[in-house]
């Protein structure tokens, strides 16, 4: 009997670190894909990476967005050409998952600019919907 609980176990938990790596890496891709769509300045394809919703949450210097269209308009307002938006860099400093479709993510951003180099960290909450997995909740600093 403890044999079978301990295949059952064994057998449960690399189910359990299959899923998390493979949807880590499914994570790593979207932050990835936002990064370059950013450095391309194509700013439609970066916010491919949030939910579509007018539930999405954006917390920046100015408080709390909400909405996935208006989240749009104030990042073409802030960064309105390929000048503003400079080259974008990523330093992903955790993963977690608190849910088996809800995971944390910690890590820094850094623009590069001609002219300055802001820099700063950000939260995400994402969620896997459909299937994808997107930004729920943004808050950059």
């Amino acid at each position: 009997m403890k044999k079978i609980i301990w295949l059952a176990l064994l057998v449960w938990s690399s189910t359990v670190w299959a899923q998390s790596t493979k949807d880590k890496t499914a994570i790593l891709t979207v932050l990835e894909n936002q990064r370059q769509a950013w450095n391309k300045a194509d700013m439609n394809a970066y916010m491919q990476g949030y939910w579509k919703n007018d539930s999405l949450l954006f917390v920046g210097k100015s408080g709390p967005t909400y909405g996935w269209q208006k989240t749009l308009d104030n990042y073409k307002k802030g960064y309105p050409d390929k000048i503003a938006m400079g080259f974008l860099t990523f330093g992903i400093k955790k993963v977690e998952f608190l849910a088996k479709d809800v995971a944390f993510v910690l890590g820094s951003w850094n623009l590069k600019r001609d002219k300055d180099e802001p820099k700063g960290y950000f939260t995400l909450l994402l969620k896997k919907i459909d299937g994808q997995w997107k930004v729920v909740v943004d808050h950059s600093s």
